[in-house]
């Protein structure tokens, strides 16, 4: 079986296992390729754990018109390798110690070499995707890489800021996380073959699943098992990040908001602990819920006009374990 499924994802990955294994094999060339110097640091990130949900995304979209293609594989190694890379830079911005309970890079090795690994992470994927010879797919990760950025940057200027609207959330969030979701999508379905029209609902469908996958961390980062998620609950609060609840919060108390009073008074406990209470006794997780309810949906409508297969069910089953993950 492939590192990184488990009983909830080994069912849902059933048709790709070999692929995986090959997704497996190809990030293991990572380090065999790799300067010395760099080898402990791939060594490091790949056993790091992850549940390959994209490249997971990426195999089963070109699995969808039964067309056998071998830069699938190369194809979703690639995704992969530059969401870790994305791990590691968003860890060396944000102070992270851990990162699913492992130290991150830039706690071992510091933010200088942590800076210029995450680079090399980032630019081997994209001689991987160059294999595919595909331009449209090159431009489209060549994209995927400046929306990511883009959006970690908004991120990090909007920190302590209280004027954000759900708008501005969710355009951040689709460059930050649903961007390469809706890759992973589009890239698998040209690579096997599908017509056109599929294609886009394909890409669509990775939208919904990664807006959806993104919020429910966010709303995990309030509701969920610190153990479990291997972070303090309420950390994005801590560290100035407005999400989802955050954002809803301010909308419904828009008068002696302790968010708003945290964030005058970053690292305050007791206007900390006030704004994580009233987040649970709000409401205001019951409407993100909805709200990644109907991002899981809208996912399921998309592959509508998809084939039946055993990929496809793979496909909505992931949608269900994205709205479950964690929960």
């Amino acid at each position: 079986m492939a590192h990184g499924t488990n009983r909830d994802t080994a069912e849902i990955y059933s048709p790709i296992l070999e692929d995986l294994q090959q997704v497996e094999n190809r990030l293991s060339q990572l380090q065999v390729g790799a300067p010395a110097d760099v080898q402990d640091l791939t060594e490091h990130i790949l056993t790091s754990g992850g549940k390959r949900v994209r490249p997971a995304v990426t195999l089963l979209a070109a699995r969808c018109y039964g067309v056998e293609t071998e830069w699938a594989v190369t194809m979703a190694s690639a995704i992969e390798l530059l969401h870790i890379a994305t791990l590691v830079h968003d860890d060396t911005v944000d102070d992270s110690e851990t990162r699913r309970g492992k130290a991150t890079v830039s706690n071992l090795w510091g933010k200088n070499i942590a800076v210029l690994f995450g680079d090399y992470v980032f630019a081997t994927s994209a001689t991987w995707v160059c294999e595919t010879q595909n331009m449209r797919i090159i431009r489209r990760f060549s994209e995927t890489i400046m929306e990511l950025a883009s959006g970690q940057m908004s991120e990090f200027f909007g920190a302590y800021g209280v004027s954000g609207t759900r708008s501005e959330y969710e355009d951040r969030i689709y460059r930050k996380t649903a961007s390469l979701f809706c890759t992973a999508g589009e890239a698998g379905a040209i690579l096997g073959g599908a017509p056109e029209g599929s294609i886009q609902s394909l890409k669509a469908y990775g939208y919904n699943i990664g807006m959806a996958f993104q919020i429910m961390d966010d709303v995990l980062d309030f509701d969920g098992d610190a153990k479990q998620m291997g972070k303090p609950i309420g950390n994005d609060l801590l560290n100035g990040v407005l999400t989802l609840p955050g954002i809803l919060l301010l909308e419904r108390h828009t008068e002696n908001n302790p968010i708003s009073q945290l964030f005058e008074n970053p690292g305050d406990l007791g206007r900390f602990n006030d704004a994580v209470n009233l987040v649970h006794s709000s409401g205001v997780l019951q409407d993100c819920y909805d709200l990644i309810r109907s991002y899981c949906f809208r996912a399921k409508e998309c592959l509508n006009d998809i084939p039946d297969s055993a990929t496809k069910t793979s496909l909505l089953l992931l949608t269900d374990y994205i709205w479950e993950r964690n929960r």
